[in-house]
């Protein structure tokens, strides 16, 4: 009996430990950040971005008020950017064309201030993942629009099903009190995804997920010890699946640097695939643009990815992807 209460005190310790260690590296990124993007919404910084991509968006087929909703999005959240395009889109008739093109750009490129350093504590070069999401980002846009444009498909104009609430009090300290509620989620998440994913290991759940998708991940060309964390990645998001990741090189160096950065790219492109589709399917788009499409191309860029770069030396790839 006290043998097993003291296995079960040494799985909590340890368990509590690395979420610690996880939300405190996760926390020196997001608290300074989220400092940064107030100040930058106060002084109007978001909106001269928007007004800098206002010409790019009629290559989308897009408005060129598009741009800000683009902007939000990159610089505060997807929530950011979806407010951002109920307040804008109001007056508009767009097709569902249209809002699964803005839609798909968005969930590609969003919440760069946080997630790109997240992907650097990965050992990502935090360029390198800036103009991969952002061009993928504008690629896709492009490709999704000319594509339903050439076939005639979703030309009807788009029912919002679902709108959010813009946050009444914008003072700081209403702000403040929002960010601190989202910090303790974030706590609470990830020591109940730890935690899952150490019970799943120790029943063998986590091998056999590995042993399924490892033909899959094969294919693309990612190693099948970042397999597990790609797939947290896909189903609940960067942040999380990145914060995995940098705990997992933490205690575990030998994990190649090439699969880490192909999976944080296959994070990158495709990541909250339930939740994300949801959001944009009930601002109008169409499932099979932001979900179907969005995951068979973001396979596709890894894929091509992972052959060019075989074909680099190990210093050209530090130097041009790696840290």
């Amino acid at each position: 009996m006290n043998s097993t209460l003291r296995l079960f005190e040494d799985f909590f310790r340890s368990l509590l430990k690395d979420v610690f260690r996880t939300v405190l590296i996760l926390f020196k990124i997001m608290i300074p950040v989220s400092i940064i993007v107030k100040i930058l919404q106060m002084l109007g910084f978001i909106t001269v971005i928007g007004h800098m991509l206002y010409p790019v968006m009629k290559f989308v087929g897009l408005p060129g008020e598009m741009g800000l909703v683009w902007a939000t999005g990159m610089t505060t959240n997807l929530f950011g950017g979806i407010i951002a395009f109920i307040n804008i889109s109001g007056g508009m008739d767009l097709s569902i064309a249209q809002v699964t093109t803005i839609s798909i750009m968005m969930l590609v490129a969003h919440t760069f201030l946080i997630e790109l350093p997240i992907a650097r504590k990965t050992g990502v070069r935090l360029v390198a993942m800036f103009l991969i999401r952002f061009l993928f980002a504008f690629a896709f846009g492009f490709i999704i629009y000319h594509l339903y444009k050439a076939f005639g498909w979703y030309t009807l104009t788009a029912q919002i099903v679902w709108k959010p609430e813009a946050m009444p009090d914008d003072s700081i300290s209403s702000w403040a009190l929002e960010q601190l509620k989202s910090y303790g989620v974030i706590i609470a998440f990830i020591f109940s995804l730890m935690l899952l994913l150490r019970i799943l290991n120790k029943i063998g759940v986590i091998a056999i997920i590995t042993r399924l998708l490892n033909p899959f991940l094969k294919i693309l060309g990612i190693g099948k010890q970042v397999t597990t964390i790609a797939l947290v990645g896909l189903t609940l998001g960067i942040v999380y699946g990145g914060a995995l990741i940098i705990d997992e090189v933490k205690s575990n160096p030998s994990i190649p640097k090439k699969d880490i950065f192909y999976a944080m790219v296959l994070m990158g492109l495709c990541h909250s695939v339930i939740e994300d589709t949801i959001l944009m399917v009930s601002l109008g788009a169409s499932f099979i643009g932001v979900f179907v499409i969005r995951l068979l191309l973001s396979m596709f860029v890894v894929f091509c990815l992972v052959r060019i770069t075989r074909l680099l030396s190990d210093k050209t790839m530090n130097r041009i992807f790696l840290r």
